[in-house]
């Protein structure tokens, strides 16, 4: 017998929230997913099943910051996906320092950006790219303030930098007396502003930037509402910017503004 009570209408309850608020579609597929994630809320305020627990976020405004938190998936690990980051060495770089040989400065953005090993990724990937006296700025946003926290802290186990040689770990991260934790570098942290953001609310940056990471979050959203994100990042992005998603991502057919050049990178057309 499961210890907490979660209905039909609980659950379409729920997944009616997380879709107003995330534009996050939670199908019938999703229940064991909900059900596991947010037991830990109603035991963590000593409640007794969902249909409570519902009735105490409606009275608690603070609980809500961690109910989209306990929905939000993040998965993430250092250079995932490679071969994005292998383009953005050889490809894009040199055309971003072109296009910025005069007035030195480039935006990054990092959409999405969990406990921040991807703008992590991007800020070694280009450390080296562009002289000091550049303007190099990564921003990364999440909608899960923990995750966020942890990105920011810039702290990952031991377990977590698999896949980085002994070059980076030597060159970008501090390594604990006891071998267990590795601090990214102050120089490396610095290029990168961590920032809550919800996607489907008004985006405060005016960019532009020159290219943007979105990776294996359009996966959550609806059609409607990927096409108004595509648009989004277009509007954002400089002339000839390019837009990386994830693997099992794709844009839809009727998806205009974009050129694909294969392997989930798009670059920023003419309409």
């Amino acid at each position: 017998m499961r210890e907490f009570l979660l209905t039909d209408d609980d659950f379409s309850t729920i997944s009616a929230k997380v879709y107003e608020t995330c534009g996050i579609v939670l199908g019938p597929h999703k229940r064991e997913m909900i059900y596991s994630r947010l037991a830990r809320r109603i035991r963590a305020n000593g409640l007794n099943s969902f249909s409570h627990y519902l009735q105490f976020l409606e009275e608690h405004t603070e609980e809500f910051s961690h109910f989209i938190n306990a929905i939000t998936t993040n998965l993430t690990s250092f250079f995932r996906e490679k071969h994005h980051f292998d383009f953005l060495l050889t490809k894009v770089i040199p055309e971003v320092k072109a296009r910025h040989r005069v007035d030195k400065r480039v935006r990054i953005w990092s959409a999405g950006c969990s406990t921040g090993e991807e703008p992590y990724t991007i800020a070694m990937t280009i450390a080296n790219a562009f002289p000091r006296d550049w303007d190099v700025k990564i921003l990364a946003t999440d909608l899960d303030s923990n995750v966020l926290a942890r990105g920011s802290a810039g702290e990952y186990n031991a377990k977590s930098i698999t896949g980085l040689g002994p070059d980076m770990l030597k060159d970008f991260f501090l390594k604990s007396p006891d071998g267990g934790t590795y601090k990214v570098k102050p120089a490396l942290q610095k290029l990168i502003h961590f920032k809550r953001l919800n996607l489907l609310e008004t985006w405060p940056m005016k960019g532009p930037f020159d290219f943007i990471f979105c990776r294996n979050v359009l996966i959550y959203f609806d059609k409607e509402t990927k096409e108004r994100l595509f648009d989004g990042f277009r509007e954002l992005l400089v002339s000839d910017g390019y837009l990386f998603i994830g693997h099992s991502e794709t844009m839809g057919k009727d998806t205009k503004g974009f050129k694909n050049l294969g392997k989930t990178i798009y670059q920023k057309a003419l309409i």
